[in-house]
């Protein structure tokens, strides 16, 4: 009992050590979005950057969370902050789920999953490769701020314009 106990704190604890902490740089990485474009963290200096990883497009949890970040869009632009979502699907199924919920921010296309594990935001889900729903709240000079692991969907835009107003 008392090993097995250890193995599951240690196991917890080496994935746990996988996410980026909050104070250390960002991991750059360059993904195409919706639109086919290259998009790079590093096109983003001097801006905010919510980097949010979500499971999969057009299903009920990621749609809200979406819907919630492009309703409260202009908060961010006004805070000089940028919403990139990053998911294992394809830019095929991004720009489907961009046109049928009327996104503008960019969603980005993992799907060769390079960026979400140097995030420790990828998962297993009965043998699929899936991004766990996971924030990175990126400063200007791309550090990050501030960590948000499984995240609730329906508050969570509200949580990340909170926390970018006690930061600036």
């Amino acid at each position: 009992m008392k090993l097995t106990l250890s193995l599951l704190f240690a196991a917890a604890l080496m994935m746990a050590a996988d996410v980026p902490a909050e104070g250390t740089k960002a991991p750059d990485f360059t993904l195409q979005s919706q639109e086919g474009k290259t998009v790079s963290l590093h096109d983003f200096a001097g801006k905010w950057v919510v980097l949010y990883f979500y499971p999969k497009d057009m299903t009920q949890g990621c749609t809200i969370e979406a819907r919630n970040f492009q309703r409260d869009l202009a908060q961010y632009d006004q805070k000089n902050a940028v919403i990139l979502g990053v998911s294992e699907d394809t830019v095929n199924s991004h720009q489907e789920f961009c046109t049928k919920e009327s996104l503008t921010f960019k969603l980005l296309a993992d799907d060769k999953h390079e960026v979400a594990p140097k995030y420790g935001s990828l998962g297993d889900y009965n043998g699929m490769k899936i991004a766990a729903r996971n924030t990175f709240l990126i400063d200007p000079k791309g550090m990050i701020r501030k960590v948000y692991v499984k995240v609730n969907p329906m508050p969570h835009s509200g949580e990340v314009l909170s926390a970018l107003s006690q930061l600036h």
